[in-house]
């Protein structure tokens, strides 16, 4: 098969799915993006339990006389999430700032310079045999220069805060919880979508059931969105696939 068609094949590929797309647009004209379902997380597509090193079980110890319950936190009754299904609320702040500079220059530059002036009396032969005006002192004369000049600067401001329910949809053997929690919130034809999953410890869970983002292992925080402002953000898909297979 060859460049052409396989073009011609990718380029109706690209245009069968866009037109799909552009169906499925055009009958939600006037509509406001629709929210998502409410579903168990473990129910989705790709959810995979995690799995993670855990350490060596240790044996429960009982005390009949004592009012003290093994493993509890306090005396009382823990109100914080420890169990399949607890809600605990997440904050999630992340302030990412960098600032990077590279500048690299490199030159070089070469000269060579060959030449038989004498060679046993047989460089007068050899000039005969070569066009007229040839000199054996010089008969390799070469130079070359190169250089080049790189710079580059990374400059980046991150800021997201806000507060998300997480649900716990996993407790590991070593008592540390899996949480996720998802949000979508929807402002006229907007939709903005808060994912946050990862691991959390018990003990970084404070008394008001909160816990901050920087505390969970493993985090995936995704803040996004959807709808007609994304839309018109995001490149065409034909601009999309040629950016792919151009290579120029």
């Amino acid at each position: 098969m060859n460049t052409s068609l396989r073009l011609a094949l990718v380029t109706g590929l690209a245009c069968g799915l866009s037109a799909c797309g552009a169906a499925e647009r055009l009958k939600n004209i006037g509509q406001p993006p629709a929210l998502s379902a409410i579903e168990s997380p473990t129910t989705q597509p790709g959810y995979k339990p995690v799995k993670m090193p855990m350490p060596e079980p240790e044996p429960l110890q009982y005390a009949s006389n004592s009012l003290w319950q093994s493993g509890s936190r306090a005396f009382f009754k823990d109100q914080r999430a420890a169990r399949i299904g607890d809600i605990l609320t997440v904050r999630v702040k992340i302030t990412d700032k960098a600032t990077i500079e590279n500048e690299t220059k490199r030159s070089r530059s070469n000269s060579e310079d060959m030449g038989i002036p004498h060679l046993f009396g047989w460089e007068t032969k050899i000039v005969k045999a070569l066009p007229t005006g040839a000199d054996a002192s010089q008969f390799v004369d070469a130079s070359s220069t190169a250089s080049s000049d790189g710079s580059g600067s990374v400059d980046r401001s991150e800021e997201l805060t806000t507060n998300v329910a997480a649900v716990v949809t996993q407790v590991l053997p070593n008592n540390n919880l899996v949480i996720e929690g998802r949000q979508e919130i929807r402002v006229n034809f907007e939709m903005r979508e808060l994912l946050v999953a990862g691991i959390v410890r018990p003990e970084d869970i404070q008394s008001d059931n909160t816990i901050d983002s920087e505390k969970i292992a493993e985090a995936r925080i995704s803040y996004g969105g959807r709808g007609q402002i994304t839309d018109v953000q995001q490149p065409r898909y034909g601009q999309q696939v040629m950016d792919v297979l151009l290579p120029f």
